[in-house]
């Protein structure tokens, strides 16, 4: 018995070293998962945001799934009715549908216009832009506006959201940067 179990762990170590290239890919996959980098590639060219903090962004938000949250927001990169509205307005779109934010190629279109927006308002402090698409502009401009601090953030949920999007951005760039246009 002891033997046959010690073959067993002896052929699982085998197989796991001749396929480790394979199972880091699959583990990273799984744990840092990336979709319609097409997508994100396109808009971070167009709109002059970094392809890994859109990754970031959607890795936080949704995990790269479409679904919509208690509080109404939608799809990969959750965005709420009233900020849909608002993208809406400042891009000069009118044709606009809620239900359209379930199609990834929008979603991340109006997220990224959204981020971008953040960004230019808040004199591209990421983590001003970051703290406002998850707690509201008026929210960081009363913490400080532009200059604020990811340790001024008064909001426990808004710090550690803040916090894993500049973590996690530094993951897809470190492990998907050929995938996201980093090269």
């Amino acid at each position: 018995m002891v033997i046959a179990g010690s073959l067993v762990v002896g052929a699982l170590g085998a197989f796991l070293i001749a396929n480790s290239d394979r199972f880091q890919r699959a583990l990273e996959e799984a744990t840092l998962p990336l979709q319609h980098e097409d997508i994100i590639r396109q808009q971070a060219g167009e709109k002059g945001v970094p392809a890994d903090l859109i990754a970031a962004v959607i890795y936080a938000e949704s995990r790269f799934r479409d679904q919509t949250s208690h509080a109404g927001a939608r799809g990969l990169m959750q965005i709420t009715p009233s900020t849909a509205k608002t993208i809406e307005r400042l891009s000069g779109g009118q044709t606009f549908k809620f239900d359209d934010l379930s199609n990834p190629d929008i979603n991340i279109r109006y997220g990224t216009f959204y981020l971008r927006y953040l960004l230019q308002r808040f004199g591209d402090n990421e983590v001003a832009a970051l703290a406002a698409y998850n707690a509201g502009e008026s929210n960081v401009v009363a913490w400080g506006g532009s200059n604020l601090q990811v340790d001024e953030i008064p909001f426990p949920e808004t710090r550690g959201y803040v916090e894993n999007v500049i973590e996690k951005r530094d993951e897809y760039a470190r492990h998907y940067r050929h995938e996201l246009g980093l090269d």
